[in-house]
């Protein structure tokens, strides 16, 4: 089959011409169906800190939710960063499997305590937690706060109880915590960002 020149540049311009007619808008049925929302639409972003480990990379975490008072934000989508100065928005394989961690069925949502000499768990509330917990640090600094060592010295401090404070805290949490477990006497004080 000989085509000519002129012929070629016709049935280029008429196949030219369709294109941009399709691309146009003059069919829509595919037009329409090639459009796509972005899945960030419409969502919350709450900026984060990593929870796995001592690096503290920093996250976004998109939800979903009307925002209604007693609504439960729907978590959906968990991304790094890239305006922190830590990360700049990279994640480890544990970050960035974080919404698995987060939709979980075995991760607790609630305290819980095992009394002595039981082999069950009992759910307790917030407030029953903490204030178990207070009691218990109370008895055990009450029972051991050492105010003179044998040479008559003032040290005021308590050896049987440590505190291990967490590596996605921030630096002023950091501080805040180091006054108040120093200001109870407590000698065993670390932080996970430096284990």
């Amino acid at each position: 089959m000989n085509v000519t020149r002129r012929q070629f540049f016709k049935l280029g311009g008429a196949g030219l011409a369709s294109s941009s007619l399709a691309m146009m808008g003059f069919a829509p049925e595919p037009a329409e169906a090639s459009i796509r929302q972005f899945k960030l639409t419409h969502a919350k972003e709450t900026r984060n800190t990593c929870t796995y480990c001592s690096v503290g990379c920093g996250i976004l975490i998109y939800s979903r939710g009307d925002g209604s008072k007693n609504v439960e934000q729907n978590v959906f989508h968990i991304e790094g960063d890239p305006d922190h100065p830590v990360s700049r928005g990279s994640l480890c394989p544990k970050g960035a499997g974080l919404l698995d961690f987060v939709h979980s069925q075995g991760r607790l949502e609630y305290p819980q305590v095992r009394e002595a000499g039981s082999s069950e768990w009992t759910r307790i509330t917030w407030d029953e937690a903490l204030n178990r917990i207070a009691r218990h640090m109370k008895d055990d600094r009450d029972a051991n706060f050492v105010q003179r060592n044998a040479q008559g010295q003032t040290v005021n401090h308590w050896t049987t109880t440590g505190f291990l404070a967490a590596s996605g805290s921030s630096n002023e949490a950091g501080y805040i915590t180091h006054k108040v477990v120093r200001n109870l006497g407590m000698v065993a004080f670390d932080n996970q960002a430096r284990v």
